[in-house]
């Protein structure tokens, strides 16, 4: 599925391929929620770095989040995560883990996308009190990371685009 997106202000315009275009994982951690997630969580979608094309890239900053280092102290996550420098609004992840791969926000995607049949609510471990997971029957919840990828998903549920 082609994916058109943008920022609020209109400086960042961006497109690229997706086969994994159902925006059904919502993300608890502090990074997501508090990078952009307003609900309490994020949503990212997968796509193929190769098709990504983007306007506006002088407006684009990119943040790594400050990780635990396992001795008290913090280092940066290698995972970019860019947004635009003039209205905030998150626009994709890119891990040179993954090189192939972006993960667009779905919140920054202006093409219609189509509703996911389940949700799978991961690193509720790291949820903020406020925050009340709406989880439906069928929906999935983790503590961490589930081991089904975000194409495992969509290839259990038949949605491959």
């Amino acid at each position: 599925m082609h994916l058109e997106g943008s920022c609020h202000c209109g400086q960042v315009r961006f497109s690229l391929n997706s086969a994994h275009p159902y925006p059904y994982q919502r993300c608890y951690c502090s990074i997501c929620r508090k990078t952009q997630g307003g609900g309490g969580f994020a949503i990212n979608l997968g796509g193929e770095a190769k098709t990504l094309k983007v306007t506006g890239e002088k407006a684009i900053s990119i943040y790594h989040a400050r990780m635990p280092d396992g001795h008290g102290g913090f280092e940066a996550s290698s995972a970019e995560r860019h947004f635009c420098k003039f209205c905030g609004t998150a626009l994709w992840l890119y891990s040179p883990e993954w090189p192939e791969l972006i993960h667009p926000f779905a919140s920054a995607i202006d093409t219609e996308l189509p509703v996911p049949p389940e949700h799978t609510h991961l690193l509720l471990n790291s949820k903020a009190s406020w925050v009340e997971v709406e989880a439906k029957p069928g929906d999935q919840q983790f503590d961490e990371y589930p081991k089904e990828s975000i194409a495992d998903w969509h290839q259990r549920l038949k949605l491959e685009r």
